[in-house]
């Protein structure tokens, strides 16, 4: 739910593209041989089967599992010859809070003209509160349809224009209008505006004191199942100075079927939601109220960023920050007797990667004139939590930071051709990633499913947010020649792991296309510490002002 796993879309791209041969000629004059040599499949398999083992119990924040898992980074990186990131400590602290969040009745009812509709918590609606406070009450609160609940100014939409919607619940559309009219927003590629974050934080600017967002599987891009298991147990959220008093006092989901009994209770045509989709849709009152309460308990604590860094040698005050979070599922309910969600593909397979990149540019030939930061971050999981902690209070000043180079979830379905960019049209940081691809005899690609908003869910996007360039890249969909069978077969055991306890590494895994997709994280990582250039954001790309003023000041 919090992000699109390239590696799971290369699965579905990997089932019918198994035909490609050998790698054409490509220039690998410009690459440090030495530096590449350092990177070894041995010890990369090593640091995944350790992180994703049963000791680490799954890896999640707030459990043994955390202590285990940030001192082990902590070592790795010591051992490694790494300098502290923060000071003269490796861990940067997060203040976290768990809220377990549940409504006391877990029937919501609505009221309207034409009589109630009452629905059940996780088979029909989820909800809950990110403020901490221990019991939410609502009384009597009337329901507006926002349509998607946008506002955007420079794509001329507004939802919520001339409309008043303090103390009512919102109702409002995933996605953006660009997935039903290709003439509006970025067509099939989704904009931050279709995210579900996105739609609670402009709910709470607007003064609403609820909002509610209508599931739909091909908008969201995940089953109901997912937001279910994601909202069935405690969440965790960052501490705010003001306890969260600047969320809605609630916020939650309802499945697309209950949208359409609630929207035929208030008396709404049955079209209403393909009208939401048209430019010049006003939002609809609903004569429908809703009363419940929540109680909420939570307990406040901390985990880690675990940061280090080899500093430039020209220009130690420019960074180029590595990122891949540490943190995964824990334990939980057990499948066939196996409890334990050790995290494997996601994201042992990054925070190995690290250590890799790492490795290489300890060993390169000519020394980074920019300094490299290498930083594991916590609670990805839980909404990039560890990141945004970062990107809020940065050790290393964001003005001077070159670029954000992020490693989530590695395929280990075998070396592709191409190479697969989430967000391509975004940033400058994909000039260097076809560069640098070309050298390996690669090429570059866009993600395959756009729509679903992949850009806007992993720890690059923090960056993002403060007008730091940010890559999210993965393996492409183009397997370099293999027998069939054989790859028909790894995709099949391969397949449906994500979030899982199946997500462990076992005969199946190929470390070839892994390694080559590191060789080329260093090498773009490398590129730009060599250079006095800082990448920004595309002309088109909605993070182009705040790209513009962070190189201004």
């Amino acid at each position: 739910m919090k992000k699109t796993i390239l590696f799971g879309a290369a699965l579905a791209a990997l089932t019918t593209a198994c035909h490609l041969g050998e790698n054409s000629a490509h220039d690998t004059s410009s690459l440090d041989s030495t530096a590449l040599a350092a990177i070894t499949e041995a010890a990369y398999k090593n640091y995944v089967l350790q992180l994703s083992s049963d000791e680490f119990m799954g890896r999640k924040p707030f459990t043994k599992g955390d202590t285990l898992t940030v001192n082990y980074i902590e070592k790795q990186f010591k051992e490694l010859g790494l300098s502290p990131g923060n000071g003269d400590s490796y861990f940067q602290e997060v203040p976290l809070v768990e809220i377990s969040s549940k409504p006391v009745n877990p029937v919501l009812t609505f009221q309207g003209a034409k009589g109630t509709l009452s629905i059940n918590n996780l088979d029909d609606y989820v909800i809950g509160s990110r403020r901490l406070q221990e019991q939410i009450q609502i009384d009597q609160s009337d329901l507006v349809f926002v349509g998607f609940g946008i506002v955007a100014p420079e794509y001329n939409w507004n939802d919520y224009a001339g409309l008043d919607v303090k103390g009512k619940t919102v109702v409002a559309m995933v996605s953006d209008p660009g997935r039903y009219d290709k003439t509006l927003f970025k067509a099939d590629t989704m904009t931050y505006y279709g995210r579900w974050k996105y739609k609670y934080e402009e709910a709470a600017r607007q003064g609403a004191k609820g909002i509610l967002l209508i599931h739909e599987k091909g908008a969201a891009s995940y089953d109901w199942n997912v937001v279910r298991s994601g909202w069935s147990g405690p969440q965790l959220e960052l501490i705010t100075e003001n306890d969260g008093a600047d969320f809605a006092a609630f916020e939650g989901w309802i499945s697309n079927s209950t949208a359409s009994k609630l929207f035929a209770l208030a008396g709404l045509p049955k079209d209403i939601q393909e009208q939401a989709k048209k430019p010049g849709f006003k939002a609809v009152p609903m004569p429908v109220t809703t009363s419940f309460a929540i109680k909420n308990t939570f307990r406040k604590s901390k985990s880690n960023n675990v940061i280090a860094k080899i500093e430039g040698s020209k220009r130690p005050d420019e960074t180029i920050i590595y990122t891949a979070h540490w943190d995964h599922l824990g334990i939980g309910e057990a499948v066939n007797g196996d409890s334990i969600y050790n995290g494997a593909i996601d994201n042992a397979s990054g925070v190995a990667a690290l250590f890799e990149v790492a490795k290489a540019f300890k060993a390169a030939k000519v020394k980074p004139e920019r300094t490299i930061v290498f930083m594991a971050v916590t609670s990805e999981e839980e909404g990039l939590l560890g990141s945004a902690y970062y990107a809020q209070h940065p050790i290393f000043p964001l003005q001077k930071t070159v670029a954000n180079i992020n490693m989530d979830a590695f395929s280990p379905l075998g070396a592709t051709k191409d190479v697969s960019v989430v967000g391509i049209g975004q940033t400058e940081l994909e000039d260097y990633v076809q560069k640098s691809a070309a050298k390996f005899g690669r090429t570059m690609a866009g993600e395959r499913n756009p729509t679903s908003g992949g850009f806007y869910r992993s720890d690059h996007f923090n960056f993002v947010k403060a007008g730091v360039p940010g890559l999210f890249m993965g393996s492409g969909s183009e397997l370099i020649e293999q027998d069939s069978t054989i790859i028909r077969k790894r995709v099949a055991a391969l397949s449906g792991r994500y979030h899982t306890v199946a997500d462990q590494v076992d005969e199946n895994w190929d470390f070839g296309g892994i390694l080559a997709d590191v060789k080329l994280f260093f090498d773009i990582g490398y590129t730009l510490s060599l250079e006095k250039t800082f990448p920004n954001f595309k002309a088109k790309s909605e993070f182009k002002e705040l790209g513009d003023k962070r190189l201004a000041k």
